[in-house]
């Protein structure tokens, strides 16, 4: 889950709230970071030598809630 702050900064309101990605989100987060780690960027979680798929260690990452992607809904 990722904390999203939400507020008015005039008025100095804010609250945290835990947004759950739909499939659609979930699907395109962990293929675009597989995408990232197949072309060489740093691995941002321990993982075992057997996991050899960019997939699975994206969602590895996912998991553990580790990947700096951000999802802006219109």
């Amino acid at each position: 889950m990722q904390k999203v702050y939400i507020g008015h900064p005039d008025r100095g309101t804010s609250c945290v709230v835990n947004m759950k990605y739909t499939r659609f989100e979930k699907a395109r987060i962990i293929g675009s970071r597989a995408l990232q780690i197949s072309y060489g960027a740093p691995v941002l979680v321990e993982y075992s030598e057997k996991l050899i798929d960019p997939i699975d260690i994206a969602m590895l990452e996912y998991d553990k809630d580790m990947i700096p992607i951000t999802v802006v809904r219109n």
